[in-house]
């Protein structure tokens, strides 16, 4: 039996922080419509970007907030798994299961268009103008290699290593900017840290630099994956040389600080993340400088859409799986998975992954259903 009552963690769009749960009744279907119950989602930093550039990019009109007429309230989507529990829908049945973006709620009601054997599209009125990645949903179950067991290193690594992924081809493509050095910023992220495995892979990449927060410092050291790791108070120490920048962080002081140091060298500035989101505004640290670098922001939805024509048909899907699962093996054995129980659990969690005082090894992931 379908429970009449749907659960929702919001969070206040001005103020990342302020959060609550609300209890929502649930409407009876419509022709054309499934309902999901989310089993489990992964909760990161990365998240907490959504917010922060939900007004920017429309993070906020995937999932809109029950009971929020001042609309001073929104729903941070999450990427997780769901089991359709109700259908209207011939070409997908109850117990199918799918991968994707969620909202951290207990279910969602979907409009499946472009039903296929291994995928489908959230066809929903209010999503169609959003970027069409993230409408779309993997159907797991027709997977023969799918396994249970890999869940939660797919929530947690799985969208970040995408990024990873398509920064490495961007990087590779443009030949690194002709930069003899590549700094990453916020380098215990679990992107940043895809990304330096993607470029410990490439023969032609140029030295890796890890730039960390002191408390990090050890863990990036350790993960072997830097040629060098330096602290954001030590940026004076970076070796003065042409260099590209991939700013994970957002945070103006370190931006800043780089840019005193290396000045013209800096070939490129990519930001890609705000996992330092309360310094959100980290706007160009070069400009009004006499020779201001190349700064750019990346997003990674729209590079795929662009880029797709670089790889043959079908080839980024092969690639980009193939990494995933790479970089996974890799790096997902140097984490602890953190269990939360329920919306309760990630509200008990919420404030450590707001602050960031989570430690980088750990991940945390919630569990809706007591299926295991």
């Amino acid at each position: 039996m379908v429970d009449a009552s749907n659960v929702e963690f919001q969070v206040k769009r001005r103020e990342l922080p302020t959060h609550r749960t609300v209890l929502v009744d649930q409407e009876p279907l419509v022709p054309g419509e499934i309902r999901v119950a989310i089993d489990r989602f992964a909760f990161t930093a990365n998240n907490l970007t959504y917010g922060a550039a939900g007004d920017l990019l429309g993070y906020w009109r995937f999932f809109p907030a029950s009971d929020n007429e001042s609309d001073e309230w929104g729903i941070l989507p999450v990427w997780g798994f769901g089991d359709v529990i109700e259908s209207t829908v011939d070409d997908v049945p109850i117990g199918d299961r799918l991968y994707g973006y969620f909202p951290p709620a207990s279910t969602v009601v979907m409009s499946p268009t472009d039903v296929r054997r291994s995928s489908l599209t959230d066809g929903a009125a209010h999503r169609q103008k959003l970027p069409p990645l993230y409408n779309g949903y993997r159907r797991v179950l027709a997977d023969a290699d799918y396994d249970r067991a890999d869940d939660d290193a797919t929530v947690l690594l799985g969208p970040l290593h995408l990024t990873s992924f398509v920064l490495a081809h961007k990087l590779s493509t443009n030949a690194f900017y002709k930069a003899e050095q590549v700094v990453i910023v916020s380098a215990s992220s679990k992107t940043s840290l895809g990304l330096a495995y993607a470029l410990s892979r490439d023969e032609d990449a140029p030295t890796v630099i890890g730039a960390t927060s002191m408390r990090n410092a050890e863990f990036v050291s350790n993960v072997g994956l830097y040629g060098e790791t330096l602290v954001y108070e030590g940026i004076e120490k970076l070796p003065q040389a042409s260099t590209v920048v991939i700013d994970m962080a957002g945070n103006p002081t370190v931006a800043s600080s780089i840019a005193d140091r290396l000045g013209s060298q800096v070939q490129r500035y990519i930001n890609v993340g705000l996992t330092h989101w309360e310094e959100q505004g980290a706007t160009n640290a070069f400009s009004g400088r006499p020779q201001p670098a190349n700064v750019e922001s990346f997003f990674a939805p729209g590079y795929i859409l662009e880029h797709m024509g670089d790889w043959a048909p079908g080839g980024f899907d092969s690639a980009s799986s193939a990494f995933l699962r790479d970089a996974a093996d890799a790096t997902f054995g140097w984490m602890t998975v953190s269990h939360q129980r329920g919306i309760d659990g990630l509200a008990a969690t919420y404030e450590e992954v707001c602050t960031g005082t989570l430690p980088p090894s750990v991940g945390v992931v919630v569990e809706m259903s007591a299926s295991r």
